[in-house]
């Protein structure tokens, strides 16, 4: 294949990936088909199987991809705060537990977006692995901000983004009403409390499990990033 060709071919997957990345934490994996996603990234149906072999591994890279995308932010907001747990967390929640982020689940964490639907799908699908992994990376991303003994800091971690991707679906599910600024207000406020006995800064060498970045380069990212 000339390289103009393999360019254009790689510019076709990146539309892909990104249209189904948005569309399926937008509408679910069962609210979109194949020519939703297409049209989507500009193209006709008959050039998707050039790029997946079904649906379902398309489902699997877009949840491999938005992961991948929340952990990097949450690497990087973490990162930069390398000596002040309190602060590192806040950089993290703040968003998460944001208005702006229920408002865009497009946008926003497919741990909170997909969770749904990844636990209707059947063990044996592609999409179930890629959730499995990419929730693991954000837990253990998480975790650098707590202080204790490891078992101590993964308990605390697990309840924690419970709570965090808990809020955020409830608030979704009570737009409109008052109580759900209320729960988005309340998780924040109980997140954002002095971590008990303040000892351990974030490590930067910990917790290096990272959700499966697409291996070719990006040449786009979605807007406005909401998680």
């Amino acid at each position: 294949m000339p390289r103009s060709s393999r360019e254009k071919a790689g510019q076709n997957r990146e539309a892909i990936e990104q249209a189904s990345s948005r569309l399926f934490r937008e509408r679910g994996l069962t609210g979109i088909s194949v020519a939703d996603v297409m049209g989507a990234a500009g193209m006709t149906h008959g050039g998707f199987y050039s790029h997946f072999a079904s649906k379902d591994a398309l489902a699997a890279t877009a949840v491999d991809r938005a992961f991948a995308e929340a952990l990097d932010r949450w690497r990087q907001r973490i990162d930069t705060h390398p000596e002040d747990a309190d602060a590192a967390r806040a950089a993290v929640a703040v968003p998460y537990l944001s208005e702006r982020h229920r408002d865009a689940p497009g946008a926003g964490c497919a741990g909170v977006a997909l969770a749904a639907d990844v636990a209707r799908e059947s063990i044996d699908k592609p999409v179930r692995q890629s959730y499995l992994h990419g929730l693991e990376g954000l837990i253990a991303q998480w975790e650098r901000t707590l202080p204790g003994p490891a078992d101590a800091r993964r308990d605390r971690a697990l309840a924690e983004m419970a709570m965090m991707m808990g809020a955020v679906m409830l608030a979704r599910a009570t737009h409109g009403a008052p109580l759900s600024e209320q729960i988005l207000s309340a998780a924040l406020a109980t997140l954002t409390r002095p971590v008990a006995g303040e000892s351990t800064p974030p490590n930067p060498n910990a917790a290096h499990v990272s959700a499966k970045t697409p291996r070719k380069k990006r040449t786009a990212r979605p807007a406005a990033p909401e998680d």
